[in-house]
């Protein structure tokens, strides 16, 4: 069965009828059930054998054995979030160490755990690993910017292309910035939610980064570049129905910061 209850240890407290997203668990005599064609509306979120307390509830796909605990021991304090959150800074010099890919796996599985729309999980990840291709998406962006100087002056002058291109050819990446590694994230053109699904999975991915003693800055000259330069698509591998939605450049930082400096102050409207 799709959904199955153990009803020995099911306490019927309600909590997995009231947060199932789909609406697609009711509560009888004997306990929860599933209601007609659950299977089908169910959006596999998980959240009903994850809030069990019983571990009463099991699905085809996942079982309360399956999941990992919650540790609430692991869980940071408002002042330790705050901190950790204050602290991040946006990495532009790094050491000239590579990655090992095994490590970058895991912070992508880290990564792979943010919230998408409706659950789809769309998000797919290309990583340059190798820093001569990384200075090949940096020569391609240039290109582009190259092309929109000379076609678009007015958009080249908005986004400082001209300065960008000379800093190249002087030797200086301002693009990719000399980074060991690039992350991208995509998805199919058609997925509605792909740009703040792959927003949020790439926050994710630099909030876990620092804890792994990594550093990250968010790429927009090559976001900008590889969905309006078809070399760079192509040297990516990406197809006519795929988007890139981020990137970020990746390594290890060079320096160390010591100080949180202030931010302005929040606007904020209650209505």
């Amino acid at each position: 069965m799709f959904l199955t209850v153990d009803y020995a240890k099911c306490n019927k407290d309600g909590l997995c009828v009231l947060e199932c997203p789909a609406r697609i668990i009711e509560m009888q005599e004997e306990g929860p059930v599933g209601v007609d064609g659950a299977e089908e509306s169910c959006i596999r979120c998980g959240h009903c054998v994850a809030i069990c307390p019983e571990a009463a509830l099991s699905l085809e796909f996942l079982s309360p054995e399956s999941c990992r605990q919650v540790d609430e021991a692991l869980s940071l304090d408002a002042r330790q979030t705050e901190h950790f959150l204050a602290s991040r800074r946006s990495i532009r010099t790094y050491r000239k160490k590579s990655v090992p890919k095994s490590e970058l796996d895991k912070i992508i599985a880290i990564a792979s755990a943010a919230p998408t729309g409706s659950n789809r999980q769309p998000v797919r990840w290309i990583i340059v690993h190798e820093k001569e291709k990384v200075h090949a998406v940096a020569a391609h962006v240039v290109d582009w910017m190259r092309f929109v100087c000379e076609k678009h002056p007015e958009v080249a002058a908005n986004f400082n292309m001209e300065s960008l291109v000379r800093s190249w050819e002087d030797g200086i990446d301002r693009i990719c910035r000399n980074a060991p590694h690039l992350v991208f994230a995509f998805t199919a053109r058609n997925i509605g939610s792909g740009k703040a699904d792959c927003d949020t999975a790439l926050a994710y991915l630099e909030l876990a980064l620092p804890s792994f003693g990594l550093g990250s800055c968010w790429a927009g000259y090559v976001t900008n570049a590889v969905n309006r330069w078809p070399p760079l698509a192509d040297f990516l591998g990406i197809s006519d129905g795929e988007q890139i939605q981020g990137a970020l450049m990746l390594g290890y930082p060079k320096f160390k910061y010591r100080r949180i400096p202030e931010r302005n102050r929040p606007v904020i409207t209650y209505v």
